[in-house]
C-alpha cells in the first residue's frame, strides 16, 4: 500500500460508507494505517498530508469537483468520490506533479471499483486540468459566510461563530491559520526536568525546541512525531500537551503547602502540572466520571513522580468534607477551539453543541464555587471560544455577590477580552483555542 492509498484509507476510516458504531479520528486512524504499513518516511509524511488535508478541505475539495460530476443521475459511489477528493486536493493544494497524481488515482479508482470509474475518474481529472478553475470568488456567493465557508473549508454555522467571537477583521487568519499544520508542544515536569534540558533534548534529535511565551511549563517542538513517539520513553519528564491547555495552571497559579481540587481532570496533562508545583507539599484530589481516563491519570501520576488522590464521579456532586485553596474545572465543551489540531473535528460538531453544553458547564461551575474557601481562586477553562459556553457562562455566574474576577498573568495581557478573561484565537501561530477566567472568593 503506498502513500496514496494509505491516505484513501485514512478518509475512509474516518467517513466510513455505513454508520459504525464508534468514530474513528484522523490521529487514529492515521497511526492504524502507517503500523500496518511499510512506508519510509517520506511517505508517511506525504500519506499524512494528504489525508488531513483532504479531510481538512473536504467542502472546497466537493465545490471544485461538483461541476464535473454534478449532471449525474445517480451518486458516486463513496470510494469514488474519497478517491476525487483526495487527486483535486493533491493537484490544488501540494504542487503534484500532474501527470502522476492522475496516474495513480486512476489506478486506485480501478482497483476500488471497475473500468467504468476508472475512466470516470480519469475524465474529470484531465478536464480539470485543462480547465484550471480558480478558487471560490466571493461573487459567486449571495452569503459571506457562505464563501468564506467554502474558500476556507468550514461549516457556515461556524464561521457565523468566529466572527462573532474575533471580529471580521480577524476572521481569515484564524480560518486560514485553522488549515495550517498546529503547533507541538510538551509541559516539562519542573520537579524532574527543565525547559532548557527538554529544549536541548529535542535539539539533539534534530527537532526545533524553544520555550513557550505564554505557558509556564511549556516547550514548542517542531517535530510532532518525535515527541508522541518519545512521550512513553520520557518516562514522566516531560509529556504532550498543547501550549493553550497548559495555560490554565499558570493562571491558577498553585503553590507548595495549597489544597487544590482539579475537576473533570480527564487523563491528567493538567493535573500533573499541578502535582508539580505542589512539589509534595499540600494536595490535590482530581475528579473525572470517565473510570478509563481516572486510570490512566493514576497510572501516570506514580511515573511521573508526583502524587494526588484520583476519585470517578460526577465533579458537580463531589464533596471531601472541606474547601480548596484553588479549583480548577477543565469543563467538558464543545471543543471548537481545537478544529486546527484536528482535521475531522470541523465535521462532527454541530452548530447546538454549545447551547447543549452550556447547562451543564453552568452546573458544574455553581456547584464547584462552593468547595472554594474564602480568598480563593476557581478557574474555569475551556478548548472552546462558543460564547454560550465562555462569556455567557461565566456572566451568569458573576451575578452572585461573593466572586469576582481575579488577575491572568500579565504575559498574556494581549489575549484578554474586554472583560480581563483569556480568550485563545484557534489557529494563529499554530494555537489551539482556548476559553480561561479566573474567579475569586470574597474573604469575609
Amino acid at each position: 500500500m503506498n502513500a496514496r492509498e494509505t491516505a484513501l484509507a485514512v478518509v475512509r476510516d474516518v467517513f466510513p460508507a455505513v454508520a459504525v458504531p464508534i468514530e474513528r479520528s484522523a490521529q487514529e486512524a492515521l497511526d492504524y494505517r502507517l503500523r500496518k504499513g511499510a512506508l519510509d518516511a517520506r511517505d508517511r509524511a506525504f500519506a499524512t498530508q494528504l489525508a488531513y488535508g483532504a479531510i481538512k478541505m473536504r467542502r472546497t475539495l466537493d465545490w471544485y469537483v461538483r461541476p464535473y460530476v454534478g449532471a449525474r443521475g445517480k451518486p458516486l459511489p463513496p470510494v469514488i468520490a474519497e478517491i476525487l477528493r483526495l487527486a483535486v486536493y493533491e493537484l490544488v493544494f501540494s504542487g503534484a506533479r500532474e501527470h502522476a497524481t492522475v496516474s495513480e488515482f486512476v489506478g486506485l479508482a480501478k482497483r476500488y471499483g471497475h473500468r467504468g470509474t476508472a475512466g470516470l475518474v480519469n475524465a474529470v481529472l484531465r478536464t480539470f486540468l485543462r480547465d484550471r478553475p480558480s478558487p471560490p470568488r466571493r461573487e459567486l456567493f449571495d452569503d459571506e459566510s457562505d464563501f468564506l465557508g467554502t474558500a476556507y473549508s468550514f461549516p457556515t454555522w461556524l464561521v457565523r461563530q468566529l466572527r462573532e467571537t474575533f471580529g471580521a477583521e480577524r476572521l481569515e487568519a484564524v480560518l486560514d491559520g485553522c488549515n495550517k499544520p498546529a503547533q507541538s508542544a510538551v509541559a516539562v515536569n519542573r520537579t524532574r526536568d527543565t525547559r532548557d534540558t527538554v529544549r536541548a533534548w529535542f535539539a539533539e534529535r534534530g527537532s526545533s525546541a524553544e520555550s513557550s511565551p505564554l505557558a509556564e511549563d511549556a516547550v514548542l517542538v517542531g517535530d510532532a512525531a518525535l515527541a508522541r513517539a518519545s512521550e512513553r520513553t520520557a518516562a514522566g519528564r516531560w509529556w504532550v500537551q498543547s501550549e493553550a491547555s497548559a495555560i490554565p495552571v499558570d493562571v491558577l497559579n498553585p503553590q507548595p503547602g495549597d489544597w487544590v481540587l482539579d475537576a473533570c481532570s480527564g487523563r491528567g496533562n493538567k493535573a500533573l502540572q499541578i502535582a508539580a508545583r505542589l512539589g509534595g507539599e499540600g494536595s490535590l484530589v482530581c475528579v473525572d466520571r470517565d473510570a478509563r481516563k481516572s486510570a490512566i491519570l493514576a497510572e501516570r501520576l506514580p511515573a511521573a513522580g508526583v502524587a494526588a488522590s484520583v476519585v470517578t464521579g460526577d465533579a458537580a456532586r463531589f464533596s471531601a468534607g472541606r474547601t480548596f485553596d484553588r479549583v480548577l474545572l477543565d469543563a467538558p465543551c464543545s471543543g471548537v477551539g481545537v478544529v486546527a489540531r484536528h482535521p475531522e473535528a470541523r465535521w462532527r460538531k454541530r452548530h447546538d453543541d454549545g447551547e447543549r453544553l452550556a447547562g451543564a458547564q453552568r452546573e458544574l461551575l455553581a456547584a464547584l464555587a462552593e468547595r472554594v474557601a474564602e480568598g480563593g481562586t476557581l478557574v474555569y477553562a475551556v478548548c472552546s471560544t462558543d460564547p454560550r459556553e465562555t462569556t455567557e457562562v461565566v456572566q451568569a455566574f458573576l451575578s452572585r455577590p461573593d466572586f469576582s474576577r481575579g488577575t491572568t498573568p500579565a504575559r498574556c495581557a494581549f489575549l484578554r477580552n474586554t472583560r480581563g478573561d483569556l480568550v485563545v484565537a484557534p489557529g494563529l501561530d499554530g494555537r489551539d483555542g482556548f476559553f480561561i477566567a479566573c474567579l475569586e472568593r470574597t474573604a469575609r
